[in-house]
């Protein structure tokens, strides 16, 4: 079956980010709005065909799925081997990311159209989305290392491009500098990886470097450094990449002041499709974590089992409704980087592969439908503060339902889809590691909380008296809000490990009552826990942060992760280091040209007389050498 087509899927949105950019205006805005919605919805109907294509009719092949390469062309050529290639690889994860990515993108299109509507950039914003679109449909459907790197990049653009959407606000400006820098560092790691393992293997492309018994998971494993393989360096070199694009302590940094962008752009990148990348890197070159790198999987499953109880802790404190949930992505994120990390491969030893994978997709439509759902509550309070809101139930309904169903979700209560998902992380960790199963089961506690903390200070709590009243928003909000509420509660009930597994082969699964029983009991904790304490105003959370003490202060302040950057970069880089190289370029480097010139201008002062343009000087210096030379060689001769 012909798959050729899905080349359209990223260069639709391509052409309209074009033609958007360079043709937009305002003065006719709503135009350009259209055309760019217009375009991501043909790549999401030509995504939802591939994948029911793929899914249902040819892509599996005795009973395992198959990758396929539907197009694919050769761009830069080093050896016969080493080349670069631009194609599209589709297999269950890339698939599954396809859908994701032209949902969630497909609604924050639609959502947009009443969200900015009357902003004097609207026209912009969109070329922006269209460009963010095409390069993470590009992300995804990379058949090598290099093309998913470039690709990588270019969704770094367009995230720093919206991000700093609002360009005359400083703050703005300065998280979308912060992010860049902080990826672009993360990012070399990342290219380093690629050039160790393409150096190891001889090659960048994905089919190869993921063969199981392939010599890609050989190669490198038996020169050492540090105690550690080549190939494990590399791994966790790439991993640096990821972890960056996922915000994984300590590279979390630049997600909570990445929300100064427009709403929609935190449930477009922050919250679902980019952020994601970096798991879906892992979890894309597993095959050769697995068996030439176990180590480095110890290390995913460390950072993101870490990341998610730090992440955690300090949305408990926030009261900014965007950065609550900026941690609350990251801390969902170290959920999927911890079930790769304790996943084994094939069969049921694969659990952790395939719950991570479900949990991206399940974690996608409740997080989307959150940061949508705040922005439509900011939308109509025009704030992003908690302290501001309260009893918007009565103002808000749709929102209101819908939003609570997300809580539900993320929370991991029966029958959302977060529950199905998050229930196969804890049995994988279980079956991994107590002490893993314990951290994220406390997570799992948290994650209840401080969601319905959430919940109850935005729709219940006190009553406020608001400037203008709170309004429903407009349709085109509406209804993307009420479609991600539906995928929200029914998307858990797809048969994952039918699709999406380890090693192509499915497998069967079930509920580990024991497991799930437990996961209930502690989120019904942590929201019965937000209902006494947030429901109505009373003093219990003063008094909680009383007792905490310091250590509220230190969650409510990040744990100073940012002025331990601030101190590393200017007191120790730019105040020790940078000074001292300075000071060594301007007096050593600069002070040894200077005296190189000023020796040469001395010299030349003193010579210069001898082309003084005088006939008889010339004269005489030409006799006198030759008198000159003829005793010497009269001396010579004697």
């Amino acid at each position: 079956m012909d798959f050729s087509y899905t080349i359209w899927i990223p260069l639709i949105p391509f052409l309209a980010f074009f033609l958007v950019g360079l043709a937009g205006n305002n003065k006719s805005p709503k135009i350009w709005g259209l055309i760019s919605t217009g375009a991501i919805a043909v790549s999401a109907v030509l995504s939802y065909m591939t994948a029911w294509r793929y899914l249902f009719q040819v892509g599996k092949v005795e009973e395992t799925y198959q990758k396929i390469i539907a197009f694919n062309t050769t761009w830069l050529t080093f050896t016969d081997k080493l080349h670069i290639d631009m194609g599209v690889l589709l297999d269950p994860i890339s698939v599954m990311m396809l859908v994701v990515v032209s949902t969630v993108s497909l609604m924050v299109h639609i959502y947009s159209l009443g969200y900015m509507k009357g902003d004097p950039g609207f026209y912009r914003f969109f070329a922006f989305l269209s460009l963010f679109s095409f390069s993470m449909f590009g992300l995804v459907l990379a058949t090598n290392l290099f093309q998913m790197y470039i690709f990588w990049e270019l969704v770094g653009v367009s995230s720093f491009l919206l991000i700093g959407f609002y360009y005359y606000k400083d703050s703005a400006v300065a998280a979308a500098k912060k992010a860049f820098i902080v990826t672009r560092f993360a990012d070399l790691g990342f290219l380093i990886g690629i050039l160790i393992v393409s150096y190891l293997t001889g090659t960048f492309d994905f089919q190869t470097l993921t063969d199981p018994n392939g010599a890609a998971m050989t190669q490198g494993a038996g020169v050492a450094f540090l105690g550690l393989s080549t190939m494990t360096w590399a791994l966790i070199l790439i991993f640096m990449g990821g972890a960056g694009k996922s915000a994984m302590f300590p590279l979390h940094i630049w997600l909570p002041d990445a929300m100064e962008g427009p709403t929609p752009v935190s449930a477009l990148i922050h919250a679902a499709t980019m952020v994601v990348a970096g798991v879906y890197l892992v979890a894309r070159l597993f095959p050769l974590y697995y068996t030439a790198a176990p180590f480095a999987l110890e290390v995913v499953a460390v950072v993101g089992g870490f990341t998610s109880l730090f992440a955690a802790i300090i949305a408990c404190t926030q009261t900014d409704i965007k950065r609550v949930l900026a941690f609350s992505t990251m801390s969902q994120l170290g959920y999927m980087m911890l079930a790769l990390g304790v996943s084994g491969y094939g069969g049921h030893d694969g659990l952790g592969y395939m719950a991570s994978m479900f949990h991206l997709f399940t974690h996608a439509m409740f997080k989307a439908l959150l940061f949508l759902g705040a922005g439509s509550i900011i939308h109509a309070v025009h704030s992003n503060f908690m302290g501001d809101m309260g009893g918007l139930r009565k103002y808000m309904p749709i929102t209101h339902i819908t939003f609570l169903i997300a809580c539900l979700a993320i929370s991991g209560i029966p029958p959302f889809s977060g529950f199905f998902s998050k229930d196969e992380i804890l049995a994988a960790a279980l079956h991994h590691s107590t002490f893993f199963f314990v951290i994220e089961y406390l997570v799992a506690g948290l994650t209840a909380f401080y969601m319905f903390r959430l919940y109850f200070g935005i729709f219940w709590g006190t009553d406020r008296k608001y400037e203008h009243t709170p309004h429903e928003s407009p349709l085109t909000m509406a209804v993307p809000l009420l479609i991600l509420a539906l995928a929200s509660m029914t998307t858990g009930f797809i048969p994952f490990n039918d699709f999406v597994t380890s090693d192509g082969h499915a497998f069967h699964t079930h509920i580990d009552w024991t497991v799930a029983g437990a996961s209930i009991a502690i989120a019904v904790i942590g929201i019965v826990a937000a209902y006494f304490f947030y429901k109505q105003k009373n003093d219990l959370p003063d008094k909680a942060a009383n007792t905490f003490g310091a250590f509220y202060r230190w969650s409510y302040d990040k744990f100073y992760v940012d002025e331990v950057y601030m101190f590393v970069t200017k007191s120790i880089l730019f105040g020790i280091i940078s000074k001292s190289v300075a000071w060594f370029d301007r007096h050593i480097v600069d002070g040894f040209m200077n005296l190189l010139g000023r020796m040469t201008a001395g010299f030349s002062e003193r010579i210069k007389g001898i082309q003084s343009g005088r006939v008889q000087q010339y004269a005489f210096a030409f006799v006198a050498g030759v008198v000159a030379l003829v005793l010497i060689f009269a001396y010579l001769k004697g």
